[in-house]
């Protein structure tokens, strides 16, 4: 083909592609001002995750002051994103009033306000999956190599901002978790201490669950909606639809908890069942045993 024509059929689609539509322009916020940065955003996490696990992302450091000073640089720098990035997303709030600028100020050091308590909760997932994982060596392996650790530190992130109303940066936290992890959590989910995800694959927790503390779940849990609502006019309704999941519940694979429903406290909910009503504390649900049905005598199909 000649160039001519390479150069031709290029223009043309970059004059398509560069006019703006109707429907892309419906989808954006109505100010001129940036988006938010999935890479700064990405770096925001990763700046709070060498912050409250300083010895095990970065040098460690015996001396108190060189690790105060390292912490303090990074804070330097996560609050700048933080204030960017807040602006940003406020954008996407219809009902906010004022400069965002100056709202974002507030936002982020109102975030880093809640650093102390993240670090806490934290801390108690990396002792709850080594307490339920006899193959977990040191806090350490946890810390390191286990998704659970990567997935709650954005969960915990994004839970912050989300009560704290900013839009849009919960949500593309917890999906940067899932799409390393596989584990989906909505950052409106409520998580109490103590939190432990085994092995991750497939779990799903929804908008609106509530987890108490001490509360395992294994791979391939959904703990999701049956059924949505709908208001007069034909759109879905964002009400409370997720399970509720007391203390000391554990939860094994591929087990589905759906609906607004109620797992009482030091429960167990067996793998590879559907959990549609409530449930009371100290239960122990599970499958039928199996029924065999092997072919006697050499028969086949």
């Amino acid at each position: 083909m000649e160039k001519k024509n390479i150069n031709d059929i290029l223009q043309r689609n970059v004059a398509i592609l560069a006019s703006h539509t109707e429907k892309e322009d419906g989808m954006m916020p109505a100010t001129g001002a940036p988006l938010p940065s999935v890479l700064e955003v990405k770096r925001i996490v990763q700046l709070v995750k060498t912050i409250i696990f300083t010895d095990y992302f970065h040098k460690r450091q015996a001396d108190e002051r060189m690790r105060s000073y390292i912490i303090g640089v990074n804070m330097e720098e996560l609050y700048e994103l933080l204030q960017r990035q807040i602006a940003c997303g406020l954008q996407f709030c219809t009902e906010c009033q004022g400069s965002a600028e100056e709202a974002a100020k507030e936002l982020a050091l109102r975030f880093i306000d809640e650093l102390p308590e993240i670090k806490r909760l934290l801390y108690t997932d990396v002792e709850a999956m080594f307490d339920n994982d006899p193959a977990a060596q040191t806090y350490g392996e946890v810390i390191f190599s286990y998704p659970v650790v990567n997935a709650m530190t954005h969960y915990r992130i994004a839970h912050v901002l989300h009560r704290m109303e900013i839009p849009i940066l919960p949500r593309i936290i917890t999906e940067q978790a899932h799409s390393k992890t596989g584990i989906d959590i909505h950052p409106g989910a409520s998580i109490g201490e103590y939190f432990a995800i085994d092995h991750g694959t497939g779990v799903v927790i929804g908008e609106t669950c509530i987890i108490g503390a001490h509360v395992t779940l294994y791979q391939g849990v959904t703990l999701g909606a049956k059924s949505f609502k709908y208001d007069e006019n034909g759109n879905m309704l964002n009400v409370p639809r997720h399970p509720i999941i007391e203390d000391y519940v554990t939860v094994y694979s591929n087990a589905s908890i759906l609906g607004r429903i109620t797992i009482g406290h030091h429960s167990i909910i067996g793998g590879n069942i559907w959990v549609t009503n409530n449930v009371p504390p100290h239960s122990r649900i599970q499958q039928s045993k199996a029924v065999d049905l092997s072919f006697q005598g050499g028969l086949g199909i």
